[in-house]
């Protein structure tokens, strides 16, 4: 549901991994670089990086960085949509491969919260939960601010949108279409096309197949799958077929992918 640990005792981020949940990684002193699905990220003193559930990652290299990891699901964070919202704010966890390092000043509140964290975590007082989830609030809240001081763009997404993009990421085995994941979440094709067209300029099924793409070279890159098993784990049912829909998606076929990028 969540955890943190200080990098020091991180140790299964050294080897690529995935696991679905929210990942927040704050660098107080030393540097370090991370490795987010392809590419890579340099962590300096007083920054973080946020990483989507879901998405490969790992440390590549880590010159006495300290600081924390913090994990949490989203059924722990997301009690309604205010906080869907929160989490999506400003593309801090994005579906669409958006990951970046993050300077957050002189700020000091991200590194007093995340200590406060770690405290009510290990000792468990009355309703530490709830003071948990105000502590990542004010984390999320935080880089927010630092990412507008740095002129970033203000970018306030909407709930229904960003279940949608849970949706496609919780039933990829499914290959679920617009149709079929409208009735999901108790809407209609035409609201989904609607809100994809206004947050990406494109269409709902536009989004399911850019997402779906990317999951299959996590797939390719990191568990060494062949074509037939990409295939069958995003619910295609013939590889021929999965392999015309890949290489329109990223215009080159996946055995050109796999040699190229395949670790």
């Amino acid at each position: 549901m969540i955890e943190i640990k200080d990098l020091d005792n991180a140790n299964e981020l050294t080897k690529p991994r995935r696991i679905i949940k929210y990942v927040l990684v704050w660098c107080s002193s030393g540097s370090l670089v991370i490795v987010v699905d392809e590419n890579e990220f340099v962590l300096k003193p007083n920054s973080v990086i946020t990483i989507t559930s879901g998405q490969i990652h790992y440390i590549k290299e880590s010159n006495t960085a300290k600081g924390y990891v913090l994990e949490f699901t989203y059924n722990f964070f997301c009690k309604d949509d205010k906080d869907i919202e929160l989490i999506f704010h400003n593309s801090l966890f994005c579906h669409f491969a958006m990951n970046e390092m993050i300077p957050l000043g002189k700020s000091q509140l991200i590194k007093s919260a995340l200590k406060q964290i770690e405290k009510e975590l290990e000792q468990k007082p009355y309703q530490y939960l709830i003071s948990v989830h105000s502590m990542i609030e004010l984390i999320l809240v935080e880089i927010n601010r630092a990412k507008i001081k740095e002129g970033g763009e203000i970018y306030k997404p909407d709930a229904l949108f960003l279940k949608f993009l849970e949706a496609i990421r919780a039933n990829f085995k499914k290959n679920l279409n617009v149709r079929q994941i409208a009735t999901y979440l108790t809407t209609t094709e035409a609201k989904l096309n609607e809100l994809s067209k206004l947050h990406t300029g494109r269409t709902a099924q536009s989004v399911i197949n850019g997402l779906v793409a990317s999951e299959a070279k996590r797939l390719f890159t990191y568990e060494k799958l062949s074509v037939k098993e990409v295939a069958y784990e995003l619910g295609f049912n013939d590889p021929f077929y999965f392999s015309n829909f890949f290489k329109k998606q990223t215009s080159q076929s996946p055995k050109m992918y796999k040699e190229k990028f395949a670790i």
